[in-house]
């Protein structure tokens, strides 16, 4: 069985490796500067599994050296959002976090897969700092706004998600950019199931749903949500799957942009990033993916 490294002991860390082992993806090894932390939430998954009954090992460490060898490792390390706060309030706090993992795993052979916000500034920086090739880093932004879209759409059409499948692409933000177009309900145009009004007001809500639940939660940000689509990711790349996920990864000079990471459709396997798509976009569209690329840029440089 293949093994994943967590690098991140709190809820979104704890939360994917769980989802990991419930789904017996791999065996998973959760690391955590403060001791004790990540043995406790090992054992404490480990004990669910009689119950639960998947064959995944869970462990915790406090040696980073322990992640060097795994398949694959997620980063969940770093500070949350509060009320009042935006994604990209966190960079200067995440920023230190992001560039001391990067430089340590600059020989890593795995795929890198990140959850630390602000999500797209922080795989761009991963990149630069670490030297790895940008096909084997990605991050999980557009996979969890696709996700967040897919249950608004089903919800409203009172329809199971199972059928539902959306994309959204560019950055993990306000100035994220659902595309109706790509929206298929059994491969039926949502656009032909509700009124244009109605998919602008899911649009608007799919946009501060992050914001929402750090204004109910009040003392953490989603964990939930983001630790699904993370343990997914990983699953698609363990099981060389081949399955097309929106990912934040270092775009290379499509619709003109280069050198900053923003999310598109991609083809995931046992290398990563095995292939990017590049979804028609109207005028507007593309010129709010050169704007987000600015502003990413303007962030991390």
């Amino acid at each position: 069985m293949a093994t994943i490294g967590i690098i991140g002991g709190g809820n979104l860390g704890a939360n994917t490796a769980f989802f990991l082992a419930e789904r017996n993806v791999a065996d998973v090894i959760l690391y955590d500067t403060q001791e004790g932390r990540p043995q406790g939430k090992a054992l404490d998954i480990t004990e669910a599994s009689p119950i639960r009954a998947y064959l995944s090992k869970v462990s915790g460490t406090n040696s980073m050296e322990e992640i060097f060898n795994t398949d694959l490792v997620i980063v969940a390390a770093g500070s949350v959002r509060k009320p009042g706060m935006q994604r990209d309030d966190l960079f200067g706090e995440n920023s230190g976090v992001i560039n001391e993992l990067a430089a340590a795993l600059k020989t890593y052979k795995g795929v890198v897969i990140i959850a630390t916000e602000p999500v797209d500034s922080m795989t761009t920086l991963f990149v630069r700092t670490s030297g790895l090739p940008s096909t084997r880093v990605m991050g999980i932004g557009g996979c969890l706004d696709s996700a967040r879209l897919r249950y608004l759409i089903g919800r409203e059409l009172s329809m199971s998600t199972e059928s539902i499948s959306a994309v959204v692409i560019g950055r993990h933000a306000s100035d994220m950019i659902p595309l109706p177009a790509y929206c298929r309900v059994s491969g039926i145009p949502v656009k032909s199931l509700m009124t244009a009004g109605k998919l602008a007001a899911l649009i608007d809500e799919l946009k501060e749903s992050g914001d929402l639940i750090v204004d109910l939660a009040q003392r953490s940000s989603a964990y939930y949500g983001p630790s699904a689509v993370a343990s997914d990711l990983a699953e698609a790349v363990v099981r060389d799957t081949r399955r097309i996920m929106a990912v934040s990864q270092m775009m290379d000079g499509q619709y003109g942009i280069k050198g900053v990471a923003l999310s598109l459709p991609s083809v995931i396997g046992r290398n990563g990033i095995e292939r990017t798509l590049t979804p028609v976009l109207e005028d507007g569209q593309k010129r709010i993916l050169t704007d987000s690329a600015k502003a990413i840029r303007s962030a991390v440089e």
